[in-house]
């Protein structure tokens, strides 16, 4: 449940500038889930004030001050009174201000929201007063005294007196250097120049784009590179070259080495065809001298030896 309250006011704290509807919605889906917590009461109010909400607002802030105590929220329910029609509910609610109060920007606050009242109920001599009495007497900080001059401008210009209006402006803006209130604007609307809009998110995404389609260039370039180094690369059609030759030579060695070995053969067969003719050469020949033994004919020598032993006798 706390993960789930506490994302929600964090949305409502990132929106309430940007879409103040949407982020009041996270407030009060975080106040239905955890309305006694101080921060979600304030996270409603205020995001109900600037979506305009004034009565959820007015009903929040009060309930923030019965919890808190303190008069730091009189100018902003002071001021949804006011937004409501209720001028006269307005002043009673910043007479509660504690007279003995030394907090100069609250005073400062509360003074702002009396001249808007006071113009409503056509007192504007009243709120002319109070504004240039604040602005004489230089009080508070530079952006409470840019303020005042703002308020006085503003109904300088409401008025009708759009040259004092510029004036007072011009000396707001030297008194606001961070820019916070909208001065530029005010004043170029007055001299009737239309400033540009600019948008950092928009021209962040723009600049993304941009380099995003230059990246897309790049890689569309190299991979064009790439494909005609595929079609035109020389270095292929040697290595084809080389494996048609590798072949070639591998056929021709396959080739010389089957006929070396055929001629081993023929000569192998040759030799043992004249081992063969030699030995039935010396087979032909024992044939003989075998045949001559059997024909009985006796060498000369052997008439000379007596068989019974009897002529070495004589």
């Amino acid at each position: 449940m706390a993960d789930i309250v506490g994302a929600h006011i964090w949305a409502a704290g990132q929106l309430v500038d940007v879409d103040p509807e949407l982020a009041f919605r996270h407030a009060e889906a975080a106040r239905r889930r955890a309305g006694r917590l101080p921060i979600v009461r304030e996270a409603a109010a205020e995001t109900a004030y600037a979506a305009g909400e004034y009565a959820v607002a007015l009903r929040e802030f009060r309930a923030i001050r019965r919890m808190t105590g303190g008069d730091e929220l009189l100018p902003v329910i002071a001021d949804c009174e006011r937004a409501l029609g209720r001028p006269r509910d307005a002043l009673e609610v910043l007479a509660e201000l504690d007279e003995s109060t030394k907090d100069v920007n609250l005073r400062i606050e509360c003074l702002l929201v009396e001249a808007g009242i006071r113009r409503d109920l056509g007192q504007e001599a009243e709120a002319y007063r109070l504004l240039k009495a604040a602005i004489s007497r230089k009080i508070g900080s530079p952006l409470a005294q840019a303020r005042l001059r703002y308020a006085l401008a503003n109904m300088l210009e409401l008025d009708g007196d759009t040259a004092g209006a510029r004036e007072w402006f011009t000396s707001a803006a030297s008194m606001d250097p961070g820019g916070v209130l909208d001065l530029s604007d005010r004043i170029a609307a007055l001299d009737g120049v239309v400033l540009p809009d600019f948008t950092p998110d928009e021209e962040d995404e723009d600049d993304d784009a941009e380099d995003d389609e230059d990246w897309d260039d790049v890689e569309v370039e190299w991979g064009d590179r790439d494909d005609d180094s595929d079609d035109d690369d020389p270095n292929d059609s040697d290595d084809d070259d080389d494996e048609g030759d590798s072949d070639e030579d591998d056929d021709s060695d396959d080739d010389d080495s089957d006929e070396d070995d055929d001629a081993a053969e023929d000569d192998s067969d040759e030799d043992d065809s004249e081992e063969d003719d030699d030995s039935e050469d010396d087979e032909d020949r024992l044939r003989d001298s075998d045949d001559e033994e059997t024909d009985g004919s006796v060498p000369a020598e052997a008439d000379q030896i007596d068989p019974d032993g009897e002529g070495d006798d004589k």
